[in-house]
């Protein structure tokens, strides 16, 4: 089993619950279509990896997200995670209207930062992540069209969290293919504060 690390402490996930379409900006730049309700879907522990691999029987697409551990019926730590996809793959499970746990839940399809303790959820949470230097993806609370309060109140009106599990809030506009050699590094922060610097060298 695969495990994170919330300040120094390991935890083994039993499953990744992610949300879909969470920013207009990123509805738009796939040309999906606003949805009715909220979009979810689901990692297994297997998704989870430490390295960020640029190519599994084809490129790869990074997705970058702000990820919350969930414990004792709340969220109680914070992260920075890659939603890693199969974009040609998906596009075309999509267009025959089959699920995407192919070309989303695949082994190595989700890479987190060290996650960080937090009492609350401050609403001046933000995410930036840079590619070799550059802004690539920017994200906070008031970009989302759903709060992380609202997205663990419906999953949690029809599935059970078990302590150490993960939910992933979406990404922002300015998702591509992960660049082997490149470095990607993650910043989080919470009114001003970098509550979080990490970065990755994709494979």
């Amino acid at each position: 089993m695969h495990t994170i690390c919330i300040d120094k402490k390991t935890i083994t996930p039993s499953k990744i619950v992610c949300i879909g379409r969470n920013y207009y900006a990123h509805i738009s730049e796939l040309n999906n279509e606003i949805p009715e309700q909220m979009v979810l879907f689901s990692k297994p522990n297997s998704a989870i990896d430490s390295d960020l691999n640029s190519y599994r029987q084809e490129p790869i697409h990074y997705e970058a997200e702000l990820a919350f551990v969930f414990e004792n019926d709340q969220f109680s730590a914070v992260g920075f995670g890659f939603d890693l996809t199969k974009r040609a793959l998906q596009n075309r499970l999509k267009q025959k209207s089959l699920p995407w746990d192919r070309a989303k839940s695949f082994d190595g399809s989700a890479v987190f930062s060290e996650f960080i303790p937090i009492e609350f959820i401050d609403p001046a949470l933000s995410f930036t992540l840079l590619i070799d230097g550059v802004t690539a993806q920017q994200g906070n609370l008031a970009l989302m069209i759903h709060s992380p309060e609202e997205i663990l109140k419906e999953i949690q009106s029809f599935m059970s969290l078990n302590n150490g599990d993960i939910v992933m809030t979406g990404t922002p506009k300015g998702v591509g293919v992960l660049k082997s050699g490149s470095v990607y590094q993650a910043l989080i922060k919470s009114s001003q504060k970098i509550l979080l610097k990490q970065q990755w060298i994709a494979k």
